[in-house]
Formats: C-alpha cells, structure tokens, sequence
C-alpha cells in the first residue's frame, strides 16, 4: 500500500481511495487531538460524496442592515454578499471552502457558487449551516457538506466578512492550509503541522482494519482479534 505523496494532488488521491474519517480521527485521537470533528449535523449532500483538500476558511456574520454600497463598514463589506464574491475568486486548486460565523437562517452555499469554485480548481465546500440549488450542485457532483438544504438567500442576511483567516466551529479550529477530509460520517480537520504523521498512521490502520476485518469474518472473535491485532 502507497503510503508516500509528493503533492497535494496526489495527498488528496490517496486520502480518497484508501481513507475514511473514521480511522483519521482514531489516528488523532491517539495523538491527543481529541477536537477535530466538525458537528455531526454537517452532512454531504449526496451520501457517496467525499471532500478532501486544503482549508481555505471563510467567516460570514449577519447582517440584516440591507446596506450596499459605500458605508462605515467600508466599501468592500459594503458590497452585495460582503467579501464572498472575492472570496471565491481567491480559492485555488486543491482547495476548500470552509465557512462559519452565521446564524442558521440562510443558506450559505449554493449552485453559482460550486461553479465558480470549480472553475478554480476548488475541490468541495463545507458550511457551518444550510446550502441551496441542491440539484444543480448534484448535476455538478461538487463535493459540498453543509446541514441541508434550504433555500432562503444570504444576500439580504449576512456577509462573507473575512477569508483566508482562521476560523472555529464548535471548538474545532481551521487555519488556512488545514486538510480537511469528509464522508458520510463526518468531517475532520487534520492540522497542517501534523498530517505527515497522522496521514501515515491512518494509511497504517486502514490496512490493519482490513486484515481484523476480514479475520473476524472468517470466525474469529473480537477479543482474540484485539489481542491479536490491536485494533477494533
């Protein structure tokens, strides 16, 4: 099993085909990074969808003001959707679009959005709240996580205020350059210092897991094969 990368690109293959967040977070877990899972409740759209890729966060607050155009938050902010439209325009490839800082009133992603950061070579979206267009993003199978679908709009609610900033959800911190990865049973975020080490671990136990699988399928019981192999 490859357990070696020499770019992103070929990080992020390799995470695709032989990974799942489940054994990241053990491998974390065992590391003592014990708060690297988003909320549950940030889900794929699409069950078979998986995101991997570089954090580029991104923080939204609300703001009910409807003021566009210059004003005493600054020209930029004062702008339709803040600094969203730059933010997507920023995105590179291999990346991530990461955003909180919301209330969970309106969607914060949606179809316009997955093509503009497709077109950049952006590899998913994760939103600390809702994501809309769901059959468009569906068509563009853009990998986006987010808590479902709901359509109402930002643009007369909140605003991208910052990007490319380090950002919290729930406790879980994501600095730029992060890797994220996601599944059907959640997200995690690998810190960038670290994930030599934790990527190789868990490309470790991903293959030990196959070998207790598949000794516990051919009869074996669970403490025999945790006594054997380590792992369960």
């Amino acid at each position: 099993m490859k357990s070696t990368w020499n770019s992103d690109a070929e990080l992020i293959d390799l995470c695709r085909r032989e990974l799942f967040s489940a054994v990241i977070g053990d491998v974390m877990d065992q590391h003592g990074l014990t708060r690297q899972f988003l909320p549950p409740r940030i889900q794929p759209l699409r069950d078979d969808m998986i995101v991997a890729g570089r954090a580029m966060p991104v923080l939204e607050a609300d703001d009910y003001s409807r003021s566009e155009g210059p004003g005493r938050i600054g020209k930029d902010l004062n702008q339709p959707f803040g600094l969203m439209l730059k933010a997507l325009d920023d995105l590179r490839p291999n990346e991530v679009y990461i955003c909180t800082g919301s209330s969970p009133n309106y969607a914060l992603w949606g179809e316009l959005m997955s093509t503009a950061a497709k077109n950049r070579g952006a590899v998913g979206a994760v939103v600390d709240g809702y994501s809309r267009d769901t059959r468009g993003i569906l068509a563009l199978n853009f990998a986006t996580f987010s808590y479902g679908r709901y359509a109402q709009d930002q643009r007369a609610r909140g605003k991208v205020i910052d990007f490319r900033c380090a950002i919290e959800i729930e406790g879980v911190r994501v600095e730029p350059g992060d890797f994220i990865f996601g599944d059907l049973d959640g997200v995690c975020v690998v810190p960038r210092a670290m994930e030599s080490d934790i990527i190789r671990a868990a490309l470790e136990k991903a293959h030990g897991e196959k070998r207790v699988f598949h000794a516990i399928k051919d009869g074996m019981g669970a403490q025999e094969a945790w006594d054997t192999f380590g792992i369960m």
